[in-house]
C-alpha cells in the first residue's frame, strides 16, 4: 500500500476556504434578508451575529498563518533541508509561545534561536559549554522548568533535542527574564546568568560587568531581532 504524506501547509488553506465558503453563505442569506425587509427578524440577528463570530475567527487565523510562514521563511535561510513538516511544526510552535507570552514575539524568538543556534537551525546542535538544541539550554537548569510545562524528563538529549520542548523550555526562561529585567537585562541573564545581568542593570549597564560573549550577544540578538520585524512576505 502506497502511503500518502500529509502537507501541513495544505490543511490550514483548506480550514481558510471552507471558512469564506461559509462566510459567504452567509453572508448571501444575511443580504436575502435584509432586502427582503424583514428587519428585526431573530434569525436575522442570528446570522449576522454568527457573520462577526466567524469574520474574527479568520482574521486570527489569518494573522497565525502569516506568523507561521514568516517564521518558515526565515528557517529556510538557514536550514532549507529541514523537512517541511518538522519546519511548520517548530513555527507552529514559536506563534504559541508568543501568544502565550506577550513579552516575547515571533521575531524576538527567531532572532533568539537563529543566533544560539549558530545561524543554523539545527535542532540537535551542542555548544562546547554543553548547551542542547535551538535556543541551547543548559540540562541542569532546564530539568525544574520541564517540570512546570508538563514535559516528562527523561535524558537532556531526548529533552532537549525534541525542537517543540526545547522551544517550550527557551522561551518560558527568555520571558521570565525578559520579564524581571526588561529586554536587555532579560537577554543578559539568558546568555550570562543572572546575577550579572541584575549587577549591570544595578549600574546603569556600564562597561566591564557583563562577559565579553554577553556583551556582543546582546547586539546582535537586537540587530536580527529589527531585520526580522522589517521582514515582509
Amino acid at each position: 500500500m502506497i502511503s500518502k504524506k500529509k502537507n501541513p501547509v495544505l490543511f490550514p488553506l483548506l480550514a481558510i476556504l471552507g471558512l469564506s465558503l461559509l462566510v459567504l453563505t452567509i453572508t448571501m442569506s444575511y443580504k436575502y434578508w435584509t432586502s427582503s425587509g424583514r428587519s428585526g427578524n431573530p434569525k436575522l440577528a442570528q446570522l449576522e451575529e454568527s457573520l462577526q463570530d466567524i469574520r474574527a475567527a479568520m482574521n486570527v487565523d489569518s494573522v497565525r498563518q502569516y506568523h507561521i510562514q514568516k517564521i518558515m521563511t526565515i528557517i529556510n535561510r538557514y536550514n532549507s533541508k529541514l523537512p517541511s513538516g518538522k519546519k511548520y511544526e517548530i513555527a507552529e510552535e514559536i506563534f504559541n509561545m508568543s501568544v502565550k507570552y506577550t513579552n516575547i514575539d515571533v521575531d524576538l524568538i527567531c532572532a533568539a534561536i537563529t543566533h544560539e543556534s549558530g545561524g543554523t537551525w539545527e535542532p540537535e546542535i551542542i555548544s562546547s559549554a554543553g548547551a542542547l538544541g535551538l535556543m541551547q539550554i543548559m540540562p541542569a537548569s532546564s530539568i525544574w522548568i520541564a517540570h512546570y510545562e508538563g514535559i516528562t524528563w527523561t535524558s537532556p538529549e531526548e529533552v532537549l533535542f525534541n525542537p517543540i520542548y526545547n522551544i517550550r523550555i527557551g522561551c518560558r526562561q527568555l520571558s521570565t527574564f525578559i520579564g524581571l529585567y526588561d529586554l536587555e537585562g532579560g537577554l543578559a541573564a539568558y546568555n550570562g546568568g543572572e546575577k550579572r545581568a541584575a549587577i549591570w542593570l544595578a549600574n546603569d549597564k556600564a562597561e566591564g560587568i557583563l562577559w565579553t560573549e554577553t556583551s556582543n550577544y546582546i547586539p546582535h540578538i537586537m540587530l536580527l531581532y529589527n531585520e526580522y520585524k522589517t521582514l515582509n512576505l
